[in-house]
């Protein structure tokens, strides 16, 4: 049985419909077949990941402290369009496993850096090795064409809004 990954960012919703079930005026809305799509990838996430009990929010900051090494809390909410207190969460729940450590800056005593811990630096490696194939099994149901074009309108929808 796997271990199912804390609850962060879990859809409590199911949001699959049942089949057979008539989505009526729902089929025509971008919003609908964008969170379908999410749900989609979120359940594949989760089961992909579960051996290593990491969330799609907990990857994202092991992920940005990898690129930017010391950055702060506050940078990484800002990054993800989350709020302080949940990013203090997300960052208290990889620091106790030994995934993240925070180091007072040299240069503002007020400010902590984060950093990957040698562990943390190892499932990140196991991780992306996952996150591989995970992504392997959406990027496949799209030409390279088709993926793309599909990455330029997401892009287009948040960049605007």
């Amino acid at each position: 049985m796997s271990k199912k990954p804390p609850q962060d960012d879990v859809e409590s919703d199911g949001a699959h419909p049942t089949p057979g079930l008539n989505v009526g005026r729902l089929g025509d809305l971008l919003g609908f077949h964008l969170r379908m799509a999410h749900v989609a990838i979120y359940r594949d996430f989760a089961d992909t990941m579960a051996e290593l009990a990491l969330t799609q929010k907990q990857l994202a900051v092991m992920e940005l402290i990898a690129a930017n090494p010391g950055t702060s809390q506050v940078d990484l909410a800002h990054t993800l369009g989350t709020d302080r207190a949940t990013m203090m969460a997300l960052v208290n729940r990889l620091a106790a496993r030994d995934l993240i450590e925070r180091r007072p800056s040299s240069a503002d005593r007020r400010r902590q850096e984060l950093h990957l811990t040698k562990e943390g630096r190892a499932v990140l490696t196991r991780a992306r090795k996952l996150i591989d194939i995970h992504e392997e099994r959406f990027v496949d149901l799209f030409s390279l064409a088709e993926m793309d074009a599909l990455l330029a309108a997401l892009k287009r929808i948040y960049e605007e809004h």
